[in-house]
């Protein structure tokens, strides 16, 4: 099994000197930990921890093969014009959790990352669910179910949109976050297959 870069640190904090949100924070933590030690396909990192030396922001790298985007995007649903996917092998996330997390009001925010530190561009999903034209590029809509999720099962669910194991392309509620690529999906990616590419095995 693999080792945590942070189990140290996690270990050498004293959980029941918390507060209710940052023990909260903390015990979210442990379990992204654990969930994603054995895995190849998902890796983490922590990129802010408050006061009390928990995480507040995270940054998950996706090693999965996926949908980046289509070629003659700029003929996209034109008649006549087949729009073939074009693939990455990752995609960067990051994963902000706002100061009065966990009201129900104010949940994380996922949202993959459109260009590197260089700001240069670099490959995000092409995703039903994901937002790939416009100003939000790379939010993540995850029509979660109203009962208590953590961040773990948040971040296992978007490997499932990667593989396109699990997608909503139909306009109707919950509505799809990037209509363009959900007409795609239905129009291109469903009928010619291209939507069933061969996944990698975690």
């Amino acid at each position: 099994m693999m080792q945590s870069s942070y189990q140290q640190t996690i270990a050498s904090i004293d959980a029941t000197a918390l507060s209710g949100r940052n023990r909260r924070l903390y015990n979210e933590w442990v379990v992204v930990d654990k969930r994603l030690q054995h895995r190849t396909d998902i890796t983490y990192s922590v990129e802010k921890f408050n006061a009390a030396g928990v995480p507040v922001q995270y940054h998950v790298t996706y090693h999965i093969k996926s949908i980046c985007g289509v070629d003659q995007v700029e003929q996209l649903h034109q008649a006549g014009v087949l729009n073939k996917p074009l693939f990455a092998s990752q995609f960067e996330m990051r994963i902000v959790i706002p100061p009065n997390y966990p009201c129900i009001d104010a949940q994380p925010a996922f949202m993959f990352l459109t260009h590197n530190q260089d700001n240069l561009p670099i490959a995000h999903p092409w995703h039903p669910n994901i937002r790939y034209f416009g100003e939000f590029a790379g939010r993540v809509c995850l029509n979660a179910p109203d009962s208590y999720m953590d961040i773990a099962w948040y971040i296992e669910r978007i490997a499932l949109y990667l593989r396109y194991e699990l997608y909503h392309a139909l306009p109707e509620p919950p509505y799809p976050e990037d209509m363009s690529v959900a007409k795609w999906v239905i129009k291109q990616g469903e009928t010619n297959n291209w939507i069933y590419f061969n996944q990698e095995e975690r």
